[in-house]
């Protein structure tokens, strides 16, 4: 039937029992596949991840003016990786650069939540803040 159309015989699912398959045009087929499938990745979100750094010893005018930049990515739809850096020996003030995590974190809670709570890795302390849907 499909060499009498013109067409061909397409297997579309073999494991079935007994196989499916279908008469139609080739071509067409996998040219409405690749479309779809442009379709979905078009659709598809992209996971933007900013970043913003800190210092244990960050002043209350800087900690607002990262804030605001904060607030903007996070409204954008992005996500935002806040670390504090340790620079020589303020590695003795962990508690103070997690303070200003929480701090960061309590802050951005009408944009954001928390993905990652604040974390020692090496000399930086990271902290990682979704948007809300």
């Amino acid at each position: 039937m499909a060499y009498n159309d013109g067409l061909d015989l397409v297997m579309i699912s073999p494991a079935a029992n007994p196989p499916v398959c279908k008469i139609i045009e080739y071509q067409k087929y996998v040219y409405e596949q690749k479309k779809k499938e442009k379709e979905r990745k078009a659709n598809s979100t992209k996971v933007v991840i900013k970043e913003i750094r800190l210092s244990p010893q960050t002043d209350d005018h800087d900690f607002e003016f990262k804030l605001n930049h904060a607030k903007r990515f996070l409204s954008e739809g992005n996500k935002v990786k806040v670390d504090v850096f340790f620079r020589g020996r303020s590695i003795v003030y962990k508690e103070q650069g997690e303070a200003q995590l929480l701090k960061f974190a309590e802050s951005l809670l009408e944009y954001g939540k928390p993905e990652v709570m604040p974390r020692l890795e090496g000399k930086r302390m990271l902290m990682i803040i979704a948007p809300k849907k």
